[in-house]
């Protein structure tokens, strides 16, 4: 199964001619390869997919090391590599048009050294933003983007199944997410999407905690929030909270309410109503149970390419759901020095505009 890069491509060079750049370059990661198939961190090295408005040519500009792997996976053919000693922006300019007047690109994965460094190569050029154009291309998942988005949610669970089997008292945070990196390694993933929030106790409280020493004991929460990247490139993010030992009234109380509320705001999604409808929906049950106080982030985000992307799912966001969005629900309750519940599901907005949930863990109490 392979993806549809030649309309991708198409589409931005449309907007590309529309917008009369003169050349445009895609440097982040996750865009390049939505646009190219290509997937690699270059780290402090130079990479873009950049397009020529003279030739209304695409060429991916790569680390010479990466100048093998680039010709093997890109869709875009014409490969310029940039050894470890050349200056990149000399490259850049002797590999694009002359009169240069306009550069599009995207203004959060530009820094400060980069823009710099364009000014030089490219005096006096005004600049404009694409990245709000690509987030609304990648914003709609088609059904290919689903399956492998399925990929990465199967492995997760498979793993959270085995790992739980390890989890017993006395055992320790950091023990327990070395045991689950393993096995998303061994059950086919590229590796975690995340760094793994794996938080016991009092420390369930904390959204996004960091996995410690702290031992596991008999009463406590066990909250585990994680994902994998597969070798396709997309990522899976879930979110499930046990109880070690017998559960405490209180406890039980917190997560049946969050679970009430995971379940609202799943029920809520629809196509044609504002985002901001399945945030309020979660967040009623969790206000109306005397919660509210303890529930202070967004109710969900989007996930994809990247384990944070469009949309954010927010009391405020009017923006319409569409067909074709995918995204996180993930309401929780967190109590400073008591423990907190999160349960998180992936939703994706399918072609009858009804809610498709794709990951399948059982959400019921469990008690370890």
């Amino acid at each position: 199964m392979s993806l549809d890069y030649q309309n991708r491509l198409e589409q931005l060079q449309q907007y590309l001619k529309e917008q009369n750049f003169s050349i445009a370059l895609i440097a982040s990661p996750a865009n390049v390869f939505y646009f190219t198939g290509f997937d690699s961190d270059p780290h402090e090295r130079f990479m873009a997919l950049v397009w020529d408005g003279q030739t209304a040519e695409f060429k991916l500009f790569v680390p010479a090391l990466d100048k093998e792997i680039a010709e093997n996976d890109s869709f875009v053919e014409k490969i310029i590599p940039i050894s470890d000693e050349a200056d990149p922006f000399s490259i850049l300019k002797n590999n694009v048009g002359t009169d240069i007047k306009s550069i599009g690109l995207e203004m959060k994965e530009t820094s400060m050294f980069k823009h710099r460094n364009l000014n030089a190569a490219f005096p006096e050029v005004s600049y404009d933003d694409i990245q709000p154009f690509i987030n609304k291309l990648r914003l709609k998942k088609s059904r290919q983007e689903v399956t492998y988005l399925q990929e990465a949610v199967d492995i997760i669970e498979k793993v959270l199944e085995e790992g739980m089997k390890k989890v017993k008292t006395g055992m320790t945070e950091v023990d327990l997410t070395a045991e689950l990196e393993y096995l998303m390694k061994k059950f086919g993933a590229e590796g975690p999407s995340f760094s793994p929030i794996v938080l016991s106790g009092e420390k369930s409280a904390l959204p996004h905690g960091v996995p410690d020493d702290r031992k596991f004991q008999n009463g406590d929460f066990l909250l585990i929030d994680f994902g994998v990247k597969t070798k396709h490139g997309y990522c899976s993010d879930t979110t499930r909270t046990f109880v070690i030992g017998e559960p405490s009234e209180k406890q039980k109380e917190m997560y049946h309410i969050v679970l009430e509320a995971n379940q609202a705001g799943i029920n809520a999604v629809q196509s044609g109503k504002p985002l901001k409808t399945f945030d309020l929906a979660a967040r009623d049950v969790i206000d109306k149970s005397g919660y509210g106080d303890y529930f202070n982030n967004r109710v969900g985000h989007g996930l994809g390419i990247d384990v944070h992307e469009e949309p954010s799912i927010h009391a405020n966001n009017e923006q319409l759901a569409e067909e074709g969005v995918f995204f996180t629900i993930e309401p929780g309750i967190y109590i400073p020095g008591y423990g907190g519940v999160r349960i998180e599901d992936e939703v994706f907005i399918n072609e009858k505009g009804e809610a498709e949930v794709l990951t399948s863990f059982p959400r019921d109490l469990q008690v370890l």
